[in-house]
């Protein structure tokens, strides 16, 4: 009897267990269920043609938008024969700011900066025909480097490819073998490279596992289209993709860049010769271009979104309130002089979504924007200086309005004797208001066409002034009776 029920309550055990282990692994099976079924947002950036500025500006625009839109994962579809290690390590650094997973499809090739930049991300993914490696430092023109400068860069990109690699397998050990001719790379005592070669490997020899346990030596997989890669690694249906479009304007924006300290410097100066003249003609229009095409530039770049341009432009119409509607109040023209400044800067700040106040606004990031700034505003000063000494007087130079009213400032500012004593002897005369002063315009005396300014209050076009004194730069006048 008592080995009867023994008997029972040891299978009443043994058939409970069993079915708490069926329970657990239904539950797992669900819940891995249920995370495959969930729909990945996925960004497709080309990685293409050399590494250089373009590629650089195509990967940091399709992150940026990828962080603005919340997408799980990146994937770099890859067909490169390298580049610019310079532009290599800014890659790098992009891809670091990403918090999402990023994958590499070796889309046929992946060699020299295409390894350093695959090694960056979560996953290498192979296409059948794939291959990926010899990835040692050479001159921009293709040329070896001196010896010890040379091996100061493979220590460097070794030691920095480690760090990256950590936690990944073999990872660091096959790319080092990429870099250095000099590095053996030998797993489970096989010679997989011998010293004196690059190593390059191909998709199936990259999925080959070794070690204990045994891991694949790089790729995580092989497919045939980053579909069938993204099916495989999350399941049919289980992402949704959105493929980044290249454009001509990556090409442009990489010298528009290069150049827009010039381009500011003289789209500033446009803009400040556009407001000491009346109408609106073509320095303004020239400025505004200029203007457009810093903040195009840096917007292709993938530097800046529209908000930069959007400041500038409220900056320039607080400039014009000033002048139009609040003469001598100072305050709204100095703001919007702030204004259009800070855009100018803020559009060539390397700024990323979501990013910690403390590190986006750091001086870092805007070290360079405030030196292209700089720059700009000392080419502003150079060209009008430039453009006031040597350009001469004439029928095209009266075309551009702006004739009477240099004209004038230079009269007013007493450059020689002969003019002083002119400009004095112009102080009781009456003359005729040309333009609305508010409080500086122009005005007509003798046939004569003078920058001047109103003390206080205004004074319409056509009314009768008389001058009372003058500045430096223009003739102080007031309204009168006629």
């Amino acid at each position: 009897m008592k080995c009867a029920l023994f008997v029972y309550l040891a299978s009443l055990l043994i058939s409970l267990s069993l079915r708490a282990q069926t329970e657990a692994a239904s539950a797992a099976s669900l819940e891995v269920a249920a995370v495959r079924s969930v729909t990945k947002s996925v960004w497709v950036i080309p990685v293409r043609e050399a590494i250089d500025k373009p590629i650089l500006y195509v990967l940091r625009r399709g992150l940026k938008e990828a962080i603005d839109q919340k997408a799980d994962v990146v994937v770099l579809d890859m067909e490169t024969p390298g580049g610019r290690l310079d532009v290599t390590f800014e890659i790098m650094e992009a891809l670091g700011k990403f918090p999402g997973t990023t994958l590499t499809f070796v889309n046929k090739e992946a060699i020299s900066a295409g390894a350093f930049i695959s090694a960056t991300t979560d996953e290498i993914w192979f296409a059948p025909e794939g291959v990926i490696g010899a990835a040692a430092p050479v001159s921009g023109g293709g040329k070896d480097v001196d010896v010890t400068m040379k091996q100061k860069i493979v220590s460097y990109l070794k030691a920095r490819v480690r760090a990256l690699s950590e936690g990944k397998g073999q990872r660091g050990a096959v790319i080092s073998a990429m870099i250095d001719a000099d590095y053996e790379l030998k797993i489970d005592g096989q010679v997989l490279k011998e010293k004196g070669e690059l190593l390059s490997l191909t998709a199936s020899e990259s999925s080959k596992t070794y070690g204990q346990p045994p891991l694949p030596l790089l790729s995580a997989g092989t497919a045939k289209t980053i579909d069938d890669l993204l099916t495989q690694k999350f399941g049919a249906g289980n992402f949704k993709v959105q493929r980044l479009e290249v454009t001509w304007s990556e090409e442009l924006a990489q010298y528009l860049t290069a150049w827009s300290p010039i381009l500011m410097g003289l789209g500033l100066l446009a803009v400040f010769i556009e407001f000491k003249t009346p109408g609106f003609g073509f320095f303004g229009i020239t400025g505004g271009l200029l203007l457009g095409v810093v903040f195009f530039g840096h917007f292709v770049a993938g530097l800046s979104g529209h908000e930069p341009a959007l400041v500038f432009a409220l900056g320039v119409v607080m400039v014009a309130a000033e002048i139009l509607f609040f003469p001598s109040v100072i305050l709204p023209a100095l703001m919007g002089v702030l204004m259009m400044l800070g855009a100018l800067v803020w559009s060539m700040a390397d700024l990323w979504p979501n990013e910690p106040i403390s590190v986006a606004w750091s001086g870092d990031a805007f070290a360079q924007p405030l030196q292209n700034l700089g720059l700009g505003l000392v080419l502003a000063v150079v060209f009008g200086a430039a453009l006031a000494r040597f350009i001469p007087k004439g029928w095209v130079w009266d075309k551009m309005v702006v004739s009477e009213s240099i004209g004038g400032v230079a009269q007013v500012a007493g450059v020689g004797p002969m003019g002083a004593a002119h400009v004095d002897s112009l102080v009781g005369q009456r003359g005729v208001a040309v333009t609305v002063l508010r409080p500086s315009g122009q005005v007509e005396i003798a046939g004569r066409r003078y920058e001047a300014t109103v003390e206080t209050g205004l004074v319409d076009a056509g009314d009768a002034v008389m001058v009372r004194g003058h500045t430096a730069f223009a003739l102080l006048v007031e309204r009168v009776g006629v």
